[in-house]
Parts: structure tokens; sequence; C-alpha cells
């Protein structure tokens, strides 16, 4: 562009008005990009073009958060969104999300997808530049609104059951202290570091964990956005546990036994 210049005088190179005139006759118009590329500087300043066209840079990768539905599989979210490398670069991408085997994967489960596509990229963005909507006043003033975002949990069952209570009824699952409490002492007596290693799930493979004895796949499926990922985290597995309770029969007040 630098070589269009208005006031700029062409060069009076008798080689470099040979090459011109070669090209005028629209053979120049037709060159391939790649060769544009490749070109001298004087080259470029001296073609007879209207406006050059410049081929853009590769578009980095950006990562976005996919949440996997019914009928995923990594392959099939590889392809949809140009993922480099296909299903191995993303299940290597998630492998501590997904597991040992990338075949298994459930609904719920979030994955980190680096996409080159400018659709989804721009949706991603959009998403996440988008202003954050300022916080309704409470009804009780300053005063009220320190009081709440101060709540804290005791380090216990009847903590965590509280605390997972409260994330239980945002996200709209039901339950009570009472179904719980009585679900978690017939399953692991109040320990969270508690697993079976002998009955049918062990022999699979999949020994159930935590205070309400999850398998790792039902756990990673019914995740409860916002707790940790660790099954052996009590608010974690119960959340999780409820959700799956809630899904199969109900609420976890409906059970009585082995689930």
């Amino acid at each position: 562009m630098a070589g269009r210049g208005k006031h700029r005088r062409p060069r009076t190179n008798p080689l470099t008005r040979g090459i011109i005139a070669a090209g005028t006759g629209g053979a120049a118009l037709t060159l391939p990009l790649l060769g544009a590329t490749h070109a001298s500087a004087a080259e470029l300043q001296s073609a007879p073009v209207a406006a050059q066209s410049v081929p853009q840079a590769a578009q980095p990768a950006k990562s976005l958060t996919y949440t996997v539905i019914k009928g995923d599989s990594l392959a099939r979210i590889a392809d949809k969104y140009d993922v480099s490398g296909g299903w191995k670069q993303l299940y290597k991408d998630n492998r501590a999300a997904v597991g040992d085997d990338p075949k298994l994967i459930h609904p719920g489960l979030e994955l980190t997808v680096k996409t080159t596509k400018t659709d989804a990229a721009k949706k991603t963005a959009t998403k996440s530049s988008a202003p954050a909507k300022p916080a309704a006043k409470p009804a009780g003033g300053v005063a009220q609104a320190t009081q709440a975002s101060a709540k804290t949990y005791a380090n216990n069952l009847d903590g965590w059951i509280r605390e997972a209570l409260d994330i239980m009824a945002q996200k709209g699952i039901p339950g009570s202290y009472d179904g719980i409490h009585r679900n978690i002492m017939r399953e692991s007596s109040g320990n969270p570091l508690a697993i079976n290693n002998w009955d049918s799930n062990a022999a699979k493979g999949t020994p159930s964990k935590g205070l309400l004895q999850t398998i790792d796949p039902t756990f990673q499926a019914y995740h409860v956005d916002g707790t940790s990922w660790d099954p052996y985290d009590p608010v974690a597995n119960i959340t999780a546990a409820c959700n799956y309770a809630a899904d199969r029969y109900g609420s976890i007040d409906n059970v009585n036994g082995p689930y």
C-alpha cells in the first residue's frame, strides 16, 4: 500500500519498467497470493494493481467451556469446533476431567475446547465481555448485605449439609436436612473419605466414594456447578448425590435404601 502515494515518482530503472510492461496485460492480477508473499518490496511497490490483497494471519485458538450433552463424543465435539489435533488433543486437554477412558463422557461434564472458529470465539467473547448487572440493593441496606456475604458454615457434618442445602436451593434441587442426614448415616456414617472397595461397583473399577457413596461416573454426570470436582469433597458429594436422586427418585428424601 505504501507504493501508491500520489507524490511518489515511479522508479526509472529499465529492468523495473520491463517488469511492469510485462504485467500490464493482466497477468499480474492473476498471480496466486502465495507468490505475492515472496515478492520483494520493490516488486510490490511497482506492481500496477489497484488494491493488493494481503492474506490474514492464522487466527489463534480461542478457549471456551463446553458442557457435554446426551449423545456427545470427543470426536463430535472436536469436529464441531475444528479443534487442532482432533479428539486426541481435546482428550489430552481435558484428561483430568474425563478420566482414563476417552469414550466415557457424561452429560453435564464441562470441557475446555480450543477452537479457531470465528463464530464460536465471538460467542465466547460476547458472553465474557458483557457488563455485569448491578447487584440489587438488599432491603436491609449495607449492614444486611455484609452479614449475608459473611455467612460461614461449620467444618463438620452439620455445616456440610447446611451449605449443600443452600446451594441446592439456588439450583432448584429438592431435598431436606433430615433426608440427607439419614442417607449419609446409612451410606458412610458421616465419613467424607469413606470408600467401598468390595461391592459390584468396585469390581467394575468404580468404587463408591464419599458421604453419599457416589461412583465417579455418577458424580461427574450430576456434578453441581460451583462445587469441587473432588468426589471426596463433602459439599460436592452431597449436592451431586442429591442431584442424581432428584433425577431418578424425585428427591433424596424418597431414598430409604441403597440407590
